[in-house]
């Protein structure tokens, strides 16, 4: 049930900067003119739910042991919770379908995918699905469209993570063992199979741009993950895939920012102040302009401290750190009614303390999806 409140006295973050005047919600949507119960939250800060274009911190809530498939519908409840927890109001699960197995296995993500589109419309925060497609898993092409029709996925990201220089010169990879036990493989079939997915290296680009194209021609939303630099991304743009997810350097983000391609950067590269892999610095990216959105990745806290990270540093303004988790990632994702706190957008909100930036509250059109602490008492006054 949605509800209609006005919330005063708060320090509100419009697109142009903080604003000290009342936020009214009605009908799950801002609106002009005040309604319903005041709500007074004098002292806190009140900002844009945070729209979450790539995370996959959600695999523990579904899989929390390995081989612990079942009611994955709770996960995908309490995944929504962490994710209201920590500002996120719209969250893109992106799940893998890819030749690793166990949890990135095609198995594994079709349970996935059938336990959020179980559960996902009784939650208040707004769940969406990514298929991160393996792009070396040829004989599962079918299987993926398959799914993406089936679930309604309308997000799809090509990844290819075999070792090509380990794999090409007959070599085994590094940490193969505990990769193919993950996948509850033997080790030696497992790179038996890598071999296999190598030697047929030449099939991919045509295989790959084929399926792009009918997923572009039914509507999909199509993006790479990793982009190396900017030849890659130049070969993805040719096959349809205009998102550049976590390029790797400086010249494949600015190639895609060139060509008004949206760049999507994870948010604890960000928070850490490098990249976990040793690819280029998010911050360098935001520094240089060809950021359009900050991601959670693996870490739900990360956007919102992200964005305060920026203020912190002094490189931008509130308004212009919180757009790269609010208005920027629904730009990337085409999503025109929401990421921003203006009349008849969504009515994500996020209250905040400002001392700590604390996640408080959290509302996700117009429902109470997070509430805690001091301020709960204001909401149930």
């Amino acid at each position: 049930m949605t509800i209609e409140l006005t919330l005063d006295g708060a320090q509100v973050l419009r697109p142009s900067g903080w604003d000290a005047g009342p936020l009214a919600i009605s009908g799950g949507q801002i609106v002009d003119n005040s309604v319903g119960r005041r709500v007074d939250l004098s002292g806190y800060l009140v900002l844009p739910g945070i729209v979450d274009a790539h995370g996959d911190g959600f695999e523990r809530h579904m899989a929390p042991r390995r081989g612990a498939l079942r009611e994955a519908s709770h996960g995908v409840v309490a995944c929504a919770a962490e994710l209201a927890a920590n500002g996120i109001t719209t969250g893109v699960l992106a799940q893998f379908f890819s030749w690793e197995g166990g949890m990135r296995g095609p198995d594994f993500a079709e349970h996935v995918f059938a336990s959020v589109i179980d559960v996902a419309p009784s939650l208040p925060v707004d769940l969406r699905l990514q298929l991160r497609l393996e792009t070396h898993l040829l004989d599962d092409y079918a299987r993926a469209e398959a799914a993406i029709k089936r679930f309604g996925i309308t997000y799809v990201v090509f990844n290819d993570h075999l070792p090509h220089d380990r794999l090409s010169e007959g070599r085994m990879p590094p940490r193969l063992t505990g990769q193919a036990l993950k996948g509850g493989r033997n080790p030696e079939d497992h790179f038996r199979m890598l071999l296999d997915l190598e030697a047929r290296t030449a099939e991919v680009p045509e295989a790959t741009t084929t399926l792009a194209e009918r997923l572009a021609a039914s509507g999909v939303r199509l993006g790479s993950h990793d982009d190396h630099d900017a030849g890659v991304r130049q070969v993805w743009r040719s096959r349809g895939a205009l998102v550049s997810e976590f390029p790797e350097t400086l010249s494949a983000a600015a190639e895609a920012h060139g060509a008004g391609e949206p760049v999507v950067l994870g948010a604890p590269n960000l928070v850490r102040g490098a990249s976990h892999k040793g690819n280029v610095s998010a911050l360098e990216l935001v520094q240089a302009g060809c950021i359009d959105a900050l991601a959670s990745d693996y870490h739900y806290p990360s956007p919102a401290r992200a964005a305060w990270r920026l203020v912190e540093l002094g490189v931008c303004d509130a308004a212009t750190a919180w757009s790269l988790v609010s208005a920027g990632p629904a730009r990337v994702l085409g999503l025109t009614d929401r990421g921003q706190l203006e009349s008849g957008q969504r009515a994500d909100i996020v209250v905040m303390d400002p001392e700590t930036h604390r996640v408080v509250a959290t509302l996700a059109a117009g429902q109470v999806a997070y509430l805690s602490g001091n301020v709960a008492a204001r909401f149930l006054a």
